[in-house]
């Protein structure tokens, strides 16, 4: 079962889309998910990710079947 990854706000458009699917062979962690969504590039500084909807740094495993949501960070005034 694949992966399902979904890209919010400037990351959507960083990486060309809002969403897709990785097979879920030789991925790993959210950091895996994000090596190949993004053809190798390196992840924003504090860049925030979700595992099914619940807060994950990019050494959280994930399975088959996960949804991996990437956020760019946060700020406010």
């Amino acid at each position: 079962m694949p992966i399902k990854v979904r890209f919010f706000a400037s990351l959507r458009e960083q990486i060309g889309q809002a969403e897709m699917e990785l097979p879920s062979d030789g991925v790993a962690t959210v950091g895996d998910v994000w090596a190949q969504a993004s053809a190798g590039a390196q992840p924003p500084a504090e860049v925030l990710a979700a595992v099914n909807h619940t807060t994950a740094g990019l050494d959280y495993p994930v399975s088959d079947g996960d949804e991996v949501g990437f956020f760019p960070p946060v700020t406010g005034g």
